[in-house]
């Protein structure tokens, strides 16, 4: 009889916490605390803490985190910012919705931004550099930035799927201008909802993405300073946001476990590409928010693990941001189009049982046996 393994379960992310949840609702409702409020406020400070950032600021979610951080750099019409083509639509439609163009450029082996696929693609309009840290590892920051001041440009971090990533022992999201953080149901730290948080170190980004994310009114004054929006995020998703951020750390230990099981299972397989395993690289401290694998055959075994009751996920739909050709891109990018045609993510949550990871690695050894 086989196992059910879905890809992620997301009732287990509120029964695995039910009391609790159940207890913050109650509290934060009785207190009518529903908009910006002591939880809110709490939940800021501790992510800025936690991530080493000066300021954290909670907003609907991540897309118009990374909107308004861009917007607060005041990068408008006709600016080019380059970012990697393999990440979610919306990394690109942050640009677009400020006015600039979005240069897709090529993931690298780690399937995150590749340095050299930059340099190529900058131009006299180029401002900024946007890479996406993406499954919960934090990309070659040291090449970036020195690409960035060779040319003078910002750097934006699309860090929605890497909250508690390290390189060089320094956070995902505090390098550059700022970055952003998804609290998407099934991130590593997930609310029951849609939201999101920007993190940054200038004060007078913070001060305006505060401004922003409250229709631009100055709570001191009362007036309107600049155009914003209406992206809080909800004081009941910071609580249980919060709530669940006291765990964190044992999250990140038991994603890491997971894939270090994935890593002795699999890693002999010679067709297949895993990500680094973990503490491969005194440099990356990796969070693993996906496992995301490159596989010989991938759709005969995405099939196969089908059949077995596994769940799987092709990121994007299957398709890189610059392969939307109704969006307008025109680039070809040979490596990550190749990319697309072999990778697969495998089940990495928190309602895996050993077990279960075991399963998923034994159908994988026994499709490649057969």
């Amino acid at each position: 009889m086989n196992i059910h393994v879905p890809f992620f379960n997301y009732s287990f992310l509120f029964e695995s916490q039910k009391e609790h949840f159940l207890k913050t609702f109650q509290d934060v409702s009785s207190r009518g605390a529903f908009i910006t409020q002591k939880d809110l406020v709490d939940f800021e400070q501790n992510l800025a803490v936690f991530s080493g950032a000066e300021y954290a600021v909670g907003v609907a979610n991540a897309t118009d985190a990374l909107e308004m951080l861009i917007a607060a750099t005041g990068i408008g019409y006709g600016d080019e910012v380059i970012f990697c083509s393999h990440t979610m639509v919306a990394t690109a439609s942050a640009i677009h919705v400020n006015g600039a163009i979005p240069i897709p450029v090529e993931a690298g082996a780690d399937h995150l931004i590749d340095p050299a696929s930059i340099e190529q693609a900058i131009t006299p309009r180029t401002k900024a550099i946007m890479p996406t840290q993406l499954n919960g590892r934090t990309c070659d920051m040291d090449a970036v930035q020195e690409i960035a001041d060779k040319h003078n440009l910002l750097i934006f971090e699309d860090s929605a799927q890497a909250l508690g990533s390290r390189f060089k022992g320094r956070h995902a999201g505090t390098f550059g201008v700022g970055g952003c953080i998804s609290f998407y149901p099934a991130k590593i730290l997930g609310c029951l909802g849609d939201g999101g948080a920007v993190l940054c170190n200038d004060q007078k980004i913070y001060n305006k993405i505060m401004l922003m994310r409250d229709h631009g009114r100055n709570p001191e004054t009362g007036d309107v300073d600049l155009w914003g929006r209406n992206s809080r995020l909800d004081n009941l998703q910071a609580a249980f946001l919060d709530l669940q951020f006291k765990e964190y750390d044992k999250v990140i230990s038991r994603r890491r476990h997971i894939a270090n099981i994935y890593q002795e299972q699999l890693g002999s397989i010679e067709q297949l590409v895993l990500p680094p395993a973990p503490d491969s690289s005194p440099d990356h401290f990796d969070v693993f928010q996906n496992y995301e694998i490159e596989a010989e055959r991938r759709d005969e075994l995405k099939e196969y693990l089908t059949e077995q009751g596994v769940g799987t996920l092709i990121q994007w739909g299957g398709k890189a941001v610059h392969q939307f050709k109704k969006l307008g891109f025109g680039q070809s990018l040979p490596y990550t189009e190749r990319l697309f045609e072999t990778i697969l993510m495998v089940p990495m949550n928190m309602s895996l049982s050993d077990d279960d990871v075991h399963y998923v690695s034994d159908c994988i050894k026994y499709f490649y046996q057969r």
